[in-house]
């Protein structure tokens, strides 16, 4: 059994995570930003708690971390283009500053295929604040000393989840079935730690797929 916190708890990813890992005999904290969402992440089956890791300091994210084996960054702005920097990159990187303070050292951070400080968005896209946001939280976790997964999946789809994957850069689609279970997998593969493991829907199965990263 595992305490796992789960940081942006009321997400459609994390609502998939959240059964998985009840369900196998880990402790669920959720962190949802609104009152509104508590009641939703609790029937998951995880304890919810109200924060908003968007204005908390780096010694307040560690108390919120405190206690815990690992962290999932699953949290994002949603695409809400004012908030991308402060949420995505800041907040994020807060986090795993917040986590060595609180000495916890697993960190899973869902980032997507593609993610770099080469990205090649242009200015010009909608996209390229997060693609700037999120190639700068993937660096510093890299750099942090934690023990950390970062994990990239493709564009996300809501077809159910296979249970199979292809560990591969190329484009394609995967299921936020799939990704929920390749979270909870992570946590558990050693093999995954100090990886980036980018991935799609394929045929192997997941506990295959990511054994031989």
């Amino acid at each position: 059994m595992s305490r796992i916190i789960i940081i942006g708890g009321h997400g459609k990813v994390a609502l998939l995570l959240t059964p998985l890992l009840a369900g196998r005999g880990d402790e669920v904290t959720s962190v949802v930003r609104k009152q509104e969402h508590l009641e939703e992440v609790a029937m998951a089956g995880a304890a919810p708690v109200l924060a908003d890791i968007e204005t908390m300091d780096t010694a307040a994210l560690a108390e919120l971390l405190s206690g815990h084996d690992a962290i999932v960054w699953s949290a994002g702005a949603a695409g809400d283009h004012t908030r991308t920097y402060s949420v995505d990159r800041d907040a994020a990187i807060r986090t795993m500053d917040a986590a060595r303070t609180a000495g916890v050292s697993r960190y899973v951070m869902v980032s997507y295929s593609g993610a770099s400080v080469n990205h090649g968005v242009p200015e010009s896209d909608p996209f390229y604040a997060y693609a700037e946001a999120k190639a700068a939280a993937d660096e510093h976790l890299r750099a942090s000393g934690l023990d950390y997964t970062i994990l990239g999946p493709s564009s996300l789809t809501l077809d159910p989840a296979s249970g199979t994957i292809a560990v591969t850069g190329d484009r394609g689609t995967v299921s936020r079935g799939n990704v929920a279970s390749v979270i909870a997998e992570s946590l558990v593969q050693a093999t995954t730690i100090g990886k980036t493991v980018e991935f799609i829907d394929g045929d192997v199965p997941i506990v295959e797929a990511l054994a031989a990263v």
